[in-house]
């Protein structure tokens, strides 16, 4: 990513979401800058895969607004290009392996031979390189979840949006799918990611977003939210005493 304009940091000012009158999300305040992987937690409905899709740009705030800050900001281009997102279940193409990385470098400009050496080369970083003619549809949970992930690689994102990327694996599975996260962001991606697994959090995230009742009840770095968090709501939640 060495020359590119950066997109980042994100601004989220005062960001709400609400359906019908009822508020989803309130009064979130927050900023996302390059740095080790954020991990986004909070009970069920609390407003976690909202956040993400508000991030992304997926649906638009009721409230308040979410702004790029950055430079490649002004490039509508980059707005598509230099962010991902790889939901809990991936959505594949009809395609082979390959084809399905393959398609979004077309879609950015790359030739015949540059995409296809371009893809060829993240499906061996995740283990699937054997499998690049294989239909898309036809591969593991697991497998599937590692390309969905290798789709995003391929385009180097700035910021990379993964939304319980393991929820629904095993715990074998699951260590795969990590490992390809931890080397995503050494590659200089931000990650932000949401999760209900507090193992995972522990060993992935730089820092804690904390989100209950569709407000952020704290914001700190891993290793004090998992020893002393700030917040009332985080104690209960990591004592498996809050549930919503």
């Amino acid at each position: 990513m060495h020359g590119r304009l950066s997109l980042l940091p994100l601004q989220l000012n005062d960001v709400g979401y609400s359906v019908n009158r009822q508020r989803l999300i309130g009064g979130v305040n927050l900023r996302f800058e390059m740095g080790p992987p954020t991990l986004i937690l909070g009970p069920n409905g609390a407003g976690k895969s909202l956040l993400l899709r508000l991030c992304h740009g997926l649906i638009e705030p009721t409230a308040g607004d979410v702004q790029w800050q950055g430079p490649a900001a002004q490039t509508p281009q980059n707005l598509r290009f230099e962010q991902a997102m790889v939901f809990q279940k991936p959505v594949l193409l009809r395609r082979s392996v390959l084809a399905n990385v393959e398609f979004p470098l077309k879609l950015r400009g790359l030739d015949a031979a540059s995409r296809r050496a371009k893809a060829l080369a993240v499906l061996e970083r995740v283990g699937l390189a054997a499998l690049a003619e294989r239909p898309a549809r036809v591969l593991s949970g697991g497998e599937q979840q590692r390309l969905a992930l290798a789709r995003a690689w391929a385009l180097e994102p700035q910021i990379l949006f993964l939304d319980e990327p393991s929820a629904a694996l095993d715990p074998g599975a699951t260590r795969q799918v990590e490992g390809i996260i931890g080397n995503i962001a050494a590659s200089g991606t931000k990650i932000v990611m949401t999760t209900h697994d507090l193992g995972q959090a522990r060993r992935l995230a730089g820092d804690i977003i904390f989100l209950h009742r569709g407000s952020v009840a704290e914001r700190t770095p891993a290793t004090e939210f998992f020893n002393q968090p700030q917040s009332d709501a985080a104690r209960a939640f990591l004592q498996g005493d809050l549930t919503w």
